[in-house]
């Protein structure tokens, strides 16, 4: 065991020696993050008015008027564009544009007819062959029916006792009423869902994606350490020691193993604190995934360092792996955008199990149980590319 730790202390201060390539590991991906980040909207400060914009143009000053306006600015569905320099024609022009969805012109004496329970008609520019038209409508038609129902209501009831009940009284009440009916729908969703739609997706994805498509950058140094440890004979003087084979292939897997560990730690804390993504949102499962991620792309390190023959093609063998598992694996673009077969393409690589296993916990809102066959498939890479390391590594020496 001591020999392992030796030689995994001599990889890491090899490896940390060049402080800007442990930099390099960690601010590359904070600044892609960041990138990537802007790109889909994951820094975006205000949130979008996704209501269906409708002009208004008063041609009447009476208070009924402002209450209309006042019931139609509550809505969800529509949002009122009110410029009091706007003419009915430039409404046309807007709404024929589809600057505007629809518009509203109340006409003069609009509020006096109303309230005389007089028929009045609002002028409304629309194109009814838009699917837009059916909500803007009912939106409409819901204010008015409102409206004309507390003027009736608050009529009647100054009728009957108009001492006690003033029109404007029973109007105001009336409407109120609108707002808290006797029977209600509400729409209750889970915890886990409130805080799923509290995060941000954007950043929920781009930010694991840097991370693992970083560490695997990562391994062009340590691949360059095993190379040079090769070419300079130093491997085959060590085992001329009473250092084996296996002492040497696990000592430079744990060193490469604890630099992207580290890695991910880091990165892991800063975007949790900083970019606000839920990585603790469940710790356990987290450095689950960490785990089994690191020990993979460790073990994919160790091959690599393994079957280069030179620094160039360290470079090249560490750079070629980065750029296919990434993309492959859906670090520029989620799986979920891609079809089925790309897909099932996707998951041959293990960084599409890696982004699995943080967006279940960061980004889906799941539990422990849904980082397990992400790890699981993690693993299984991990012996892979260890027992091809460890069997070319033994071959070469044999020759």
């Amino acid at each position: 065991m001591n020999r392992i730790l030796d030689i995994t202390q001599k990889d890491l201060m090899q490896l940390v020696r060049d402080i800007k390539t442990f930099m390099f590991l960690l601010i590359m991906p904070i600044v892609f993050t960041f990138i990537f980040g802007y790109a889909f909207g994951g820094f975006g400060g205000n949130k979008s008015d996704s209501r269906l914009p409708v002009g208004f143009l008063s041609q009447d000053d009476g208070w009924i008027t402002q209450s209309l306006f006042e019931l139609l600015n509550q809505s969800e569905v529509i949002r009122l564009d009110a410029n009091t320099m706007r003419t009915p024609a430039d409404l046309e022009n807007l709404v024929s544009e589809s600057d505007l969805a629809a518009a509203i012109v109340v006409p003069d004496g609009y509020a006096k007819a109303v309230l005389k329970n007089r028929t009045v008609r609002l002028v409304v520019i629309a194109d009814t062959a838009t699917p837009a038209w059916t909500s803007i409508e009912s939106e409409i038609l819901t204010a008015i029916s409102r409206l004309d129902g507390a003027v009736r209501t608050a009529t009647i009831m100054e009728e009957i006792d108009a001492d006690r009940i003033p029109f404007d009284y029973a109007f105001e009440l009336t409407l109120a009423a609108w707002e808290d009916p006797p029977i209600s729908i509400r729409e209750t969703t889970s915890l886990i869902i409130q805080e799923q739609d509290n995060r941000n997706p954007a950043l929920a994805h781009t930010s694991p994606s840097m991370m693992l498509q970083f560490s695997i950058a990562g391994l062009l140094t340590a691949a360059q350490v095993i190379v040079s440890e090769r070419k300079s004979r130093t491997l085959q003087r060590l085992l001329t020691t009473a250092t084996s084979r296996i002492h040497v292939i696990f000592g430079h897997y744990l060193a490469i193993f604890l630099m992207i560990f580290t890695q991910f730690t880091i990165l892991i804390l800063f975007g949790q604190i900083i970019l606000k993504v839920s990585y603790l949102r469940v710790p356990l499962a987290t450095l689950l995934v960490a785990f089994c991620t690191a020990l993979c792309i460790a073990a994919l390190g160790l091959l690599i360092g393994v079957l280069a023959r030179t620094e160039e093609q360290a470079v090249s063998f560490s750079l070629i792996p980065m750029f296919v598992l990434s993309g492959l694996g859906g670090a520029w673009v989620p799986l979920e955008f891609t079809g089925p077969v790309f897909r099932t393409i996707g998951h041959l690589s293990p960084v599409a199990w890696g982004l699995d296993g943080f967006e279940n916990i960061c980004a889906r809102g799941l539990g422990f149980e849904s980082v397990l066959v992400p790890a699981a498939a993690l693993m299984g890479y991990a012996i892979l590319f260890f027992a091809l390391a460890a069997w070319k590594m033994s071959a070469s020496l044999e020759t």
